[in-house]
């Protein structure tokens, strides 16, 4: 069997235009692993309320950070892909979960250049409804309806794995080296708290309070919170952050149900009023910088802060095509190879 790799991301616009932003809202929003409840109630929300305000908002804010090639997200996940390939001797193609660069059109690619067993890899360091579990479903989909004879395996979660932990820690310590910061920020992107609870495969564990998430359970296999908390204690242990210098948040919440909290904006303003003036903020749920990372963390959150007293405001970039990264994720696909060929 010919073997290749699918890496799989978020997505983007075609544009920051308001009919491209339009358009990739409402194939993101109307997911159903994104907005988690009834069609005829998603529908009446995303396109009846939604859709007619959302677009401009959205639309101004990827303007802002859009570059010259293209969107930030499709220009590093295509310099990831390609670094990567370099390193690996199967085919390696890239897609995206919404927008034009479709997860079909990435095992297509695959498919015409002879591969018929791929490696689905989720760009997503922890697992959660709204990003690895759709791609995976989305892609089961496909497979069976256009790619019937195609094998696919997917990559778990890696949030804990050592090397990956030792990329990350690796990054922020090279980013931060020589600034001055008073306490570091760990944004995740938020879910509402109900994902968790629907991802709690014991149906009983997650409580989404100060213990369940240190409480060893197999609920912890996909949840999303106890994940991002467990990134943010290895680093800080790797890095050797004091306790007190760190903290976790959640970024980007949607309507008026509960999300993850703390609320990253919030805890960047208490941060400015209590006094703090040196922070720094990573955003360890994204492996590619977006607009999440690159406009409401590098700008909004940097605008709180600084309304709030506080003076210097560094933004650590996503791994994006760090070389270290890049050579993690050879390995990992070189190790996959291998150890399928001696399956065979």
């Amino acid at each position: 069997m010919k073997k290749g790799v699918l890496l799989v991301n978020l997505g983007s616009p075609d544009s920051p235009e308001p009919k491209d932003v339009k358009k990739y809202l409402g194939e993101f929003l109307m997911d159903e692993r994104v907005i988690d409840i009834p069609l005829i109630a998603r529908t009446a929300l995303v396109k009846g309320i939604i859709l007619k305000t959302r677009p401009k908002q959205s639309a101004a804010a990827y303007k802002k950070i859009w570059w010259e090639e293209g969107s930030p997200l499709i220009v590093l996940s295509k310099r990831l892909q390609n670094a990567i390939q370099k390193d690996v001797e199967i085919p390696v193609a890239l897609a995206m979960r919404y927008g034009s660069m479709t997860i079909k059109k990435g095992l297509q690619e695959l498919v015409d250049k002879g591969v018929d067993e791929v490696l689905l890899f989720p760009l997503y360091p922890q697992f959660a409804m709204a990003t690895t579990e759709t791609i995976l479903v989305l892609a089961e989909a496909i497979q069976k309806e256009f790619f019937p004879n195609l094998k696919i395996e997917s990559v778990p979660a890696f949030y804990n794995k050592p090397d990956y932990i030792d990329v990350l820690s690796n990054s922020i310590k090279k980013h931060l080296e020589g600034k001055q910061y008073e306490h570091i920020l760990f944004s995740y992107h938020g879910v509402p708290e109900r994902h968790i609870r629907k991802s709690d495969v014991t149906k009983s564990h997650c409580k989404i309070d100060c213990t369940c998430c240190v409480t060893p359970s197999k609920a912890h296999e996909f949840c999303y919170r106890h994940q991002c908390l467990e990134v943010t204690r290895l680093v800080a242990e790797k890095l050797q952050i004091k306790e007190g210098a760190f903290s976790t948040s959640f970024q980007s919440r949607l309507g008026f149900d509960p999300w993850l909290q703390p609320y990253t904006d919030r805890t960047i303003e208490r941060l400015g009023k209590n006094g703090i003036k040196n922070m720094a903020i990573v955003t360890p749920a994204f492996v590619s910088d977006c607009l999440e990372t690159l406009e409401e963390i590098a700008m909004e959150g940097e605008e709180i802060f600084h309304e709030m007293g506080g003076n210097e405001f560094t933004t650590v970039p996503c791994l994006n095509d760090d070389s270290e990264w890049v050579a993690l994720l050879s390995k990992w696909i070189n190790n996959w190879t291998v150890s399928k060929t001696q399956t065979v």
